[in-house]
């Protein structure tokens, strides 16, 4: 006698459901997974690629300015410069050889206050082959997300006693400070303005301390958390910070320059 396998339609019905589940959860994860590695694109490369271009577009912009000023063809863009010394809150001087220590205006020309998010000096980096406008403030949008470098309101500007502090993206956005921990003693940090051409020589690193050791910004930068690191003497200081480890944003990492020669364009 043959046997008949019985199948119930109710089981073949089932696991076709199950199929279904399967193949639509698996399509959902592709396409989760595309989105993703599209946004990591745009975020890494696509953000990297726009701000670089416009960066350089702006130093070439400030270059134009600043060379076409002496023969009168300069645009509005020449009346964006670093401000006067004050002479009321000039530390003891620490600043380039051959300077007079009782002229602290020497260390820079006149200029009017530089506007918001408008760039108005250009640093140089040749360690890191790196040249990036610099803008007034930190905000992200108008100025860090730009690939500018910002810098610090309330901090020196180029050549003034005390500390003038910049910040820079470590990743995304053109990253201007990517490689700032590879800097060593010596290392030339160059900042040019309408008026001068900065020099400082990279001194210290401070490699990590929390995003609210504000005391790195003060005139004469030292840090609260990392006790040890920083000054104790008025000087005439270039500190830039940025996020670390890479691709995050708890901790700073920052570097410590000294000012060693000014001069005029």
């Amino acid at each position: 006698m043959v046997r008949v396998r019985v199948v119930r339609h109710s089981g073949l019905r089932r696991r076709a459901l199950r199929r279904r589940a399967l193949w639509s959860g698996g399509e959902v994860l592709v396409t989760v997974g595309v989105v993703l590695l599209l946004l990591v694109v745009h975020q890494v490369w696509w953000t990297n690629r726009e701000a670089r271009a416009g960066a350089e577009r702006e130093v070439r912009a400030l270059e134009r300015a600043w060379d076409g000023e002496g023969d009168g063809d300069g645009d509005s863009r020449t009346a964006v410069a670093a401000p006067t010394p004050s002479p009321t809150s000039t530390p003891a001087y620490n600043g380039p050889p051959g300077q007079s220590a009782g002229n602290p205006r020497r260390s820079a020309a006149p200029a009017p206050e530089p506007d918001w998010s408008r760039a108005y000096a250009i640093l140089t980096i040749p360690r890191l082959h790196l040249r990036v406008p610099v803008a007034e403030g930190v905000s992200k949008s108008r100025v860090l997300n730009k690939g500018y470098v910002g810098h610090y309101p309330g901090t020196q500007q180029p050549g003034q006693a005390g500390n003038f502090a910049l910040a820079g993206h470590r990743n995304t956005h053109g990253e201007p400070f990517r490689y700032i921990n590879r800097l060593a003693p010596e290392d030339t940090v160059q900042v040019e303005t309408r008026s001068a051409t900065y020099t400082y020589a990279v001194d210290k690193t401070l490699p990590q301390t929390t995003a609210h050791d504000g005391s790195v910004l003060r005139p004469v930068p030292r840090s609260t958390v990392r006790p040890g690191h920083g000054y104790t003497d008025p000087g005439y200081y270039l500190t830039l910070t940025t996020c670390t480890p890479e691709y995050t944003s708890k901790y700073r990492l920052v570097v410590w320059a000294k000012l060693v020669s000014m001069r005029p364009r």
